[in-house]
């Protein structure tokens, strides 16, 4: 017994404890915002592999949609009857229940929330630490504003380490206007350190010609999600397509309608899959004050789009490549701004 408790410590082992308890935290911080269901799982509750498939095929690819989609949605799936459908939400919400917590636990969650670094200290300092995953951010402005290099640039900082900022995820770009460059990722990934080759690969791209095809796309990103970890989806601009395929007040409802369940879409992709949704949007011209009006434009979208931002933050031209970023709404940020700048290597601090 003497010679057991003299016996000295393996320190070899304790380092191997050590390292696997921090690989460990690592991937928990990765999946802290993913903890979701694959719509597979269903199968193992007694539902068939033939709806499952039916299931991933109308864009609910994991249990969570299932569980907060309406039965009249499930119901649109082809093959999915309305007693089917009442029996895959029976088994939905026993796996992912919709319970009452203190505010203490929302709290706890909240303050392991990722932030992606936008590039600029200054601005990051503005958003208490960046653009936060989970949620909804709105980018709007005139053009020459950095709204398309600001996305760029999260393209690239969501892949880093999240002690640097970053999200340790993967990247989706929809692209409405055709503004997305790939050598423009390029520089800002040499500007980071990091491979280019790794980050262009890393970074998923499509491009949308109308409204129609602009939501199916958001089918096909649940099932690249369902499959790998991301962590940001950018939509680019998300309104200017509807602004084209709806025209005149005739339509407007419509539109508002259309572009309403196109938010709401991603509202629940970015509870689902802890990503951060980033989404430009245009301006107009601001005719209500005239000359005496303290903005001369106005975000497109009416409220539709203002109630679905969880974060708006109009981005102004200032002088040379600086550029101003003014908190419009948050739930927890206040309003004010700060300054930045747009070069080659995409967001950087403001310059004298």
């Amino acid at each position: 017994m003497a010679a057991l408790m003299e016996a000295p410590l393996d320190t070899t082992q304790m380092d191997d404890e050590e390292q696997l308890e921090e690989m460990e935290e690592e991937e928990a911080g990765a999946a802290r915002c993913a903890a979701f269901f694959h719509v597979t799982e269903l199968e193992n509750h007694g539902i068939s592999r033939q709806d499952t498939q039916k299931l991933a095929a109308g864009g609910f690819c994991t249990v969570q949609s299932v569980a907060y989609a309406t039965i009249k949605k499930l119901c649109e799936v082809k093959g999915i009857s309305d007693t089917k459908a009442q029996k895959l939400r029976e088994i939905s919400y026993k796996l992912v229940p919709s319970t009452f917590v203190t505010a203490a636990e929302e709290l706890q969650q909240r303050q392991q929330m990722i932030m992606l670094s936008t590039g600029s200290k200054e601005l990051d300092k503005l958003l208490e630490g960046g653009i936060e995953t989970g949620s909804l951010t709105e980018l709007y402005g005139e053009f020459r504003t950095g709204k398309t290099q600001l996305c760029h640039t999260l393209c690239v900082t969501a892949q880093l380490p999240l002690d640097q900022g970053g999200g340790e995820g993967k990247a989706m770009y929809i692209d409405t206007e055709g503004t997305f460059r790939p050598q423009r990722l390029q520089a800002i990934a040499e500007r980071y350190g990091v491979s280019p080759e790794m980050v262009l690969e890393n970074v998923v791209y499509a491009r949308a010609h109308n409204s129609e095809q602009q939501c199916e796309l958001l089918k096909q990103a649940c099932a690249l999600m369902s499959e790998d970890r991301f962590s940001l989806l950018i939509v680019d601009s998300a309104t200017a397509l509807y602004r084209t395929d709806y025209m005149g007040r005739g339509e407007l409802s419509e539109r508002q309608m259309q572009l309403a369940q196109f938010l709401r879409q991603l509202t629940r992709m970015s509870a689902e899959f802890g990503i951060a949704v980033v989404l430009t949007n245009q301006v107009v011209a601001n005719p209500d004050g005239m000359s005496f009006a303290k903005d001369a434009t106005k975000p497109i979208g009416g409220n539709i789009i203002a109630h679905a931002s969880h974060t708006r933050l109009q981005l102004k031209k200032a002088r040379g490549e600086n550029r101003v970023c003014k908190v419009v709404d948050s739930p927890s940020i206040a309003e004010s701004e700060a300054s930045f700048s747009v070069g080659g290597a995409g967001i950087a601090d403001a310059v004298e």
